[in-house]
């Protein structure tokens, strides 16, 4: 029995602790806020417990008393669970985990408190405002804007707070924005003081003003500034025209859909993210095992009747992997063969297991592929045998080209491709809003899914909506469909896909 209040930090998922992380792996239950970045629980484990308890302004999932109980309940179930409490933030900071700690000493519970980065802190240095510097600051106050900075006995010393050389950082003060300012001034800051706004920081929808305090009520009203932002006042806030260095990413603000499989989907995901993007999960497909594994394990078994051994994708390698390992046997099994890779991502898949491909072709479609092989082979492939572990359906185009040159070509599946659904209804949304910046295609699979899910027409009334395609064969598919890829990159990789886009975004 064991309650973790954890701080799940501001937004930005990677600057959760590593502490915070494993507490998740351990959790039969998570209950979970609002603000708490929703990837991060991905950390939790397939079967635990999932309860949302978010408070948003006036709208409460659950009050304070009843999120305070459920948790010792939680934690007493089944003779003792661990229990993750996920807040965003930090616990202690105006988070209220003084609160449910004081609750779970009462009933007896074991808890322990896991520090997150809070948004105090993180937004305004997102933002490239450095809370203390020594020409400006040497301290910095936190204060709650939630309470009315008017009511009687407001614990707001305002003089205090306008007189001295601190930074104010108010959090959860945009309601009461005109009173802060106010009240300031009328204690005596000057109001022309440099003040700054920073909503949702270190997350993809990150906005900031900077204005004189005096002015920044009226001009957050003007530019749409809401809760949650952060409000900051003193001469650091200056510093963000020169420092704002999250803002000057080129995706920063682009909502991007990915509709790569979740096995294959991390990469270009993060790459996006890491370019600014807010990155939208929606794989059309998903990987699974085929109805039999009995024709790759026999070419398994029959290793030594091949010349040449071709990967076409992560996913080929992967499975034939695991069937390899439970034939007992392992990399010393490609002795005699020789082994191609098609793209970078597969020859490190391949590199992870100790295999270097003695073939990588320069373009990444598989209809140069077969003159790549005669080249390095250095001869004619005629009589050559080629086994080809990969998706069950794929393009016949390498096997063919490689039969027309008289090779011997066996394929057998090694995984198949079924359709997801995916976030639909968050993505039909998002595109009938016109709130969707761009879909990527790393297949023509993942077109073919696509409009499956999402109808063609509704992405031609949209042309605000960019269309990326890995390379010409998936913006053929989406051709044939009469759309047209706007995005492609030279090099037909999922690194230079993100690349491109982020170029075509970036380009006045």
């Amino acid at each position: 029995m064991l309650v973790y209040l954890l701080g799940a930090g501001p937004g930005d998922p990677g600057l959760l602790t590593l502490k915070a992380r494993d507490a998740l792996a351990r959790a039969d239950v998570v209950v979970y806020d609002a603000l708490a970045n929703p990837s991060l629980l991905d950390h939790a484990r397939p079967d635990a417990e999932r309860i949302y308890v978010g408070k948003i302004a006036d709208k409460h999932a659950l009050p304070q008393h009843e999120i305070n109980a459920l948790l010792v309940r939680k934690a007493q179930e089944g003779g003792g669970r661990v229990v993750a409490r996920l807040k965003g933030g930090d616990p202690y900071i105006f988070g209220r985990g003084g609160e449910e700690a004081e609750a779970l000493v009462a009933a007896g519970v074991p808890f322990e408190e896991v520090p997150g980065v809070t948004s105090a802190i993180a937004a305004p240095a997102y933002a490239g405002i450095p809370l203390t510097h020594r020409d400006f600051a040497s301290s910095v106050t936190i204060i709650t804007g939630h309470e009315s900075p008017d009511k009687p006995g407001s614990v707001h010393n305002w003089e205090a707070l306008a007189k001295s050389a601190s930074t104010l950082v108010f959090v959860m003060g945009m309601k009461n924005l005109p009173d802060i300012a106010a009240n300031l001034i009328r204690a005596g800051m000057a109001a022309d003081t440099p003040a700054a706004l920073v909503y949702r920081g270190t997350t993809p929808r990150q906005r900031s003003l900077v204005a004189p305090l005096e002015e920044l009520p009226r001009e957050a009203v003007a530019q749409g500034f809401s809760n949650p932002s952060i409000i900051v006042v003193g001469k650091v806030a200056e510093l963000n025209a020169s420092l704002d260095w999250f803002g000057k990413k080129p995706l920063l603000g682009r909502r991007v859909v990915v509709t790569r499989a979740r096995e294959q989907a991390s990469g270009l995901a993060a790459r996006l993210t890491e370019l600014g993007a807010e990155v939208i999960q929606f794989p059309t497909i998903e990987i699974s095992e085929p109805e039999s594994y009995g024709p790759l394990d026999a070419a398994i078994a029959g290793l030594g009747a091949y010349d040449w051994l071709i990967f076409t994708s992560v996913n080929g390698v992967r499975h034939f992997w695991q069937r390899l390992e439970a034939a007992g046997k392992d990399s010393r099994a490609l002795g005699g063969l020789r082994v191609a890779a098609i793209g970078p991502a597969t020859a490190e898949a391949l590199a992870s297991r100790g295999i270097r491909a003695d073939f990588v072709p320069p373009k990444y479609q598989a209809e140069d592929v077969a003159e790549g092989l005669k080249a390095v082979a250095g001869k004619e492939i005629a009589g050559m045998r080629f086994l080809l572990p990969r998706a069950r359906e794929a393009r016949e185009v390498l096997p063919d080209e490689l039969r027309k040159a008289a090779a011997v070509v066996g394929v057998v599946p090694a995984y198949v491709t079924v359709p997801a659904a995916g976030r639909k209804d968050e993505v039909l949304q998002l595109l009938e809003a016109g709130k969707l910046d761009c879909v990527s295609f790393g297949s023509s699979s993942t077109v073919e899914n696509f409009l499956a899910l999402v109808p063609e027409e509704l992405l031609k009334a949209h042309p605000e909506t960019v269309l990326a395609a890995i390379g010409p064969v998936t913006g053929r598919t989406l051709e044939r469909h009469g759309l047209k890829a706007a995005v492609m990159p030279q090099d037909y990789t999922i690194p230079a896909l993100a690349d491109a886009i982020a170029a075509h975004f970036d380009t006045p």
